[in-house]
């Protein structure tokens, strides 16, 4: 496996989700605020999620890095190099929205308790989040260490799925805002 490439495809997908994310924050008022008529977020609310969801899948890539970056003095990374195979199929699912029952968490539902201006902010901190901890862990140490991801039933993924998954869930909700803004046409 060249991990190297894994990092920098996770990074390009980083840019490209992120990017696109942030053009909505440009939306007019009435495409931001439109409910559609399934009873779904708004484009606002929508974002809200995005960050929400960010938030908290950063403690545990935080965390990840953290121990993996211990592991490294105990484990020999050239081996879990050599023995690892990103299986990207798997991932795949959580990029397309309702390709599977999403159950969140209610502290990930937003609540409108965040301006837009501010939301757009944070979700830059948190892209460049990501690329400060691809960039710590940039000689495959993010091999290092895994966690449980029960969401489509991953299982355990290393940190820098972790990060691809957070890319991930903001392309899911990218198509989201697009049906509600196809819908308000």
């Amino acid at each position: 496996m060249d991990i190297f490439r894994l990092i920098q495809d996770i990074k390009t997908h980083l840019k490209l989700s992120f990017n696109e994310v942030d053009k909505w924050f440009d939306k007019d008022n009435k495409t931001l605020n439109y409910q559609p008529s399934n009873g779904g977020w708004t484009v606002q609310q929508i974002l809200e999620h995005i960050y929400l969801t960010n938030f908290y899948l950063l403690i545990l890539i935080e965390k990840g890095s953290k121990k993996a970056m211990r592991n490294y003095n105990d484990l020999d990374v050239n081996n879990e190099i050599k023995n690892y195979s990103f299986n990207q199929e798997k991932f795949e699912k959580v990029g397309k929205y309702g390709a599977f029952e999403w159950i969140r968490p209610e502290h990930m539902e937003p609540k409108g308790e965040l301006g837009l201006k501010e939301i757009r902010s944070l979700i830059s901190l948190q892209y460049h989040q990501c690329l400060n901890y691809l960039d710590l862990m940039k000689n495959g140490e993010g091999l290092l260490c895994k966690t449980t991801m029960t969401v489509n039933d991953l299982g355990k993924i290393n940190v820098y799925e972790y990060i691809y998954f957070l890319s991930l869930h903001a392309q899911r909700h990218i198509t989201q805002m697009q049906n509600n803004e196809l819908e308000l046409m």
